[in-house]
């Protein structure tokens, strides 16, 4: 009987995971609560396990006393001599009871509170285990559906993709395998709950990660990741030795560790480009395979003008913004893409309107327009002290330049305003914020990379003149 139960303690802790010393702990509370249900709770019990004789142990305990009072508490001293000849008055004197007295009712009570701790230690196992995999990617069997989520079996858990999580239009059924990114873990009463997401930017930089070497190696880092899912990421890479090339690295042998990624995501479009410390240059690259003729940078809206030829205006924006979109993302810059005409138009209606202002010739015209005052707008919004900077304007000039910017902006408020476009034209405008997208969740952010050679980008179909991605 002894080595029975040290055998059942061996071989439940071994198939369950379950630490020893808390199945000896559920055994003690179960007996104990056995012992109360039987005698109840006016007794004073303890209960111990013996790991020497193999078996749990229920002791009684009552104070010697002279004169009994209670008996459930209490033993005159004549009886205590019986059980130990040393014990003197005032001690508490443990009697050992024989657990068979419980009765078949104390038993069950016994059972229930084992597989109740057992159960609750298994969860806390899974829960331990799962709570340091956040942010990996696991496989699973889809198992069933619930209310457009999926249940994945892990093996000893179970995990929840919910249909935010899901890439739209992915068809699952039930006996598939997946693969998804762990994005939470919760402890909630009916044990662990294990989200997965298939969306998730960090997705894509992990699936790179087992497929490049250069990546596990860390001689090539990722940078940042824009996702669009179902429709394209951008992945910015850089590399740590300068005679390994990120994009061919990620794109591998004839495309094949970059399409190995692709089919993972069910035919998602990869963009791999190169990330650069300069952000104009990042920019570039981003728009990539359209190509760049001017940007022009502004620091304290952290937002950027992005002039293309006319015949590239189309690639740079892409398919329903989608490529300008996923830059603004991509670098967590704000994006205005124009074309050189359009751009060239708004340039020279600037400097008309600062010649416009009074006591403004082409002398002066020129040097505001040399220190970034474009238009009688921006002088309207400047200061005093910001003018005095501009060679040749004192502080009284500057007073005068402002009130008559701001006098100017009144009486000819479109002068200097976005010329309405025409019926022809269409004029597109896309929201893109980077720093809500930009890989984190909540855990390190991960770089993004895009190659024009990794995937084709798409054009629309309709003519567009600009196109600015803002912050939401």
């Amino acid at each position: 009987m002894v080595s029975d139960l040290k055998k059942v303690i061996d071989q439940v802790s071994r198939e369950k995971g379950v630490d020893p010393a808390v199945l000896i702990g559920a055994l003690e509370e179960a007996v104990k609560a056995a012992a109360r249900k039987k005698f109840g709770t006016e007794y004073d019990l303890e209960v111990i396990y013996n790991d020497e004789m193999g078996e749990v142990e229920a002791f009684e305990f009552k104070e010697v006393v002279e004169k009994v009072e209670n008996t459930h508490l209490e033993i005159s001293l004549e009886e205590a001599l019986e059980l130990d000849s040393e014990t003197e008055i005032g001690d508490s004197l443990g009697i050992k009871m024989d657990p068979d007295t419980f009765g078949r009712i104390a038993a069950q009570s016994a059972k229930q509170v084992i597989m109740q701790r057992l159960k609750e230690a298994e969860r806390d196992i899974v829960y331990d285990d799962f709570i340091d995999r956040r942010g990996e990617i696991v496989n699973g069997i889809v198992q069933r559906f619930d209310r457009g989520a999926i249940i994945v079996n892990l093996g000893r858990a179970e995990a929840e993709l919910p249909h935010k999580e899901q890439i739209p239009r992915e068809s699952y059924k039930q006996g598939d395998r997946i693969r998804a990114y762990i994005l939470d873990v919760r402890k909630i009463s009916r044990g662990p709950q294990i989200i997965l997401s298939r969306t998730h930017p960090n997705i894509v930089a992990i699936l790179f990660e087992n497929e490049v070497p250069e990546i596990s190696e860390r001689i090539v880092q990722v940078m940042q990741v824009a996702r669009e899912p179902g429709g394209r990421s951008k992945i910015a890479v850089s590399s740590k030795d300068p005679d390994v090339d990120p994009v061919g690295a990620c794109v591998g042998m004839k495309g094949r560790r970059v399409q190995a990624v692709v089919q993972e995501l069910r035919g998602e479009k990869i963009d791999i480009v190169t990330w650069d410390p300069d952000s104009a240059k990042f920019i570039c690259n981003a728009l990539a395979p359209a190509e760049i003729t001017r940007v022009i940078v502004d620091e304290d809206n952290h937002s950027m003008e992005v002039v293309v030829p006319d015949d590239q205006l189309s690639l740079a924006i892409g398919k329903r913004g989608q490529n300008v979109r996923l830059a603004a993302k991509l670098t967590g810059w704000r994006l205005d893409v124009v074309g050189e005409t359009k751009y060239n138009e708004a340039l020279k209606d600037g400097y008309k309107s600062l010649l416009d202002l009074t006591g403004v010739g082409e002398r002066t015209a020129t040097e505001l327009y040399d220190s970034d005052y474009r238009s009688a707008r921006d002088v309207a919004g400047s200061t005093v002290e910001d003018l005095m900077v501009v060679k040749g304007i004192s502080e009284e000039k500057a007073e005068a330049l402002i009130a008559e910017a701001n006098l100017h902006l009144h009486a000819k408020p479109k002068d200097d305003a976005p010329k309405e476009t025409k019926k022809d034209d269409v004029q597109e405008s896309e929201t893109g914020n980077a720093e809500e997208e930009a890989v984190s969740r909540d855990e390190p952010h991960l770089g993004e990379v895009s190659e024009a050679g990794a995937s084709d980008a798409d054009e629309t179909d309709t003519p567009v003149t600009k196109i600015s991605t803002d912050e939401s």
